[in-house]
């Protein structure tokens, strides 16, 4: 993993980018001296706001989306795109945001991007019915998180892991209210063009990046801080946000599962009774 992240990150120079500085070992370990960032992550900025409106949200995903568009330039897919990788580059005001953690990034002409990993509530549906993949689940991700930056929460949540991927295969979600209900119908229109189950239908980086709420002017300068934080404070509390794992096993136990539950339907469509 780490020597992926290496080759990863030697071919990388972008000003919204982490960037390696050197590498030194000793006969043990392998250390990465990396870019000096000091802001701290993106949601723990947004809880110290006083004010937080959809321009600046917009500003944010913007310059990831920079970013993104110049991985996929190289053939690099990040993998784990999530708030807690999106990192300022100083405590300033008006620090700019660095993509962090290439971890479990990939170079796609290093072969067929088959498996599954992530971290739960950002992975695409393409991901998790063990079909190939490739650059879109950066953008499905891409997605997820500007949904939480306008309301505080994720599109898809469940504490059982199973049940959580069962939401996300069907890529249904809702801008429930009160907590949409002073969003612009551009960045509701943005996020659903980002959250397409079908990968072909979803907006590339650039895309995104040509959609009027990115590039348009019409982000609303509304404060929603209060909203937004409280349910930051609410749903980003517990650990398993932040874990990345490989779902290899999860997509096994998925499709053991819709195995058992079709020989059921068989059985009874037959008239047969199962032990």
């Amino acid at each position: 993993m780490l020597e992926n992240e290496i080759i990863v990150l030697r071919q990388i120079k972008h000003e919204n980018i982490i960037s390696l500085e050197e590498t030194f070992e000793t006969p043990t370990k392998l250390y990465l001296v990396m870019t000096l960032v000091t802001g701290g992550e993106l949601l723990d900025r947004i809880l110290e706001r006083g004010s937080y409106t959809e321009k600046d949200a917009s500003r944010v995903i913007q310059q990831v989306l920079e970013a993104v568009k110049y991985l996929h330039q190289l053939d690099i897919v990040h993998r784990d795109l999530k708030p807690e990788n999106l990192l300022y580059e100083t405590p300033l005001k008006d620090s700019k945001i660095v993509l962090s953690d290439f971890g479990l990034s990939k170079i796609a002409d290093q072969g067929i991007l088959s498996t599954a990993c992530g971290t739960p509530a950002y992975v695409a549906p393409e991901l998790l019915q063990e079909k190939t993949y490739g650059k879109e689940v950066d953008l499905w991700a891409m997605g997820v998180i500007s949904f939480i930056m306008l309301c505080g929460y994720p599109p898809f949540y469940d504490d059982n892991d199973t049940q959580l991927y069962k939401q996300i295969i069907k890529a249904e979600f809702e801008f429930d209210s009160p907590y949409w209900d002073d969003i612009s119908h551009s960045a509701k229109d943005f996020i659903v063009h980002l959250l397409q189950k079908d990968p072909k239908k979803r907006f590339n980086c650039e895309q995104a990046l040509q959609h009027p709420w990115i590039s348009g002017g019409v982000a609303l300068e509304k404060n929603i801080h209060g909203s937004v934080s409280e349910q930051i404070q609410k749903n980003f509390a517990k650990s398993q946000w932040k874990r990345a794992f490989n779902a290899t096993m999860v997509v096994h136990h998925l499709r053991k599962k819709a195995h058992v539950s079709e020989e059921e339907d068989r059985d009874t469509s037959t008239g047969t009774e199962t032990s």
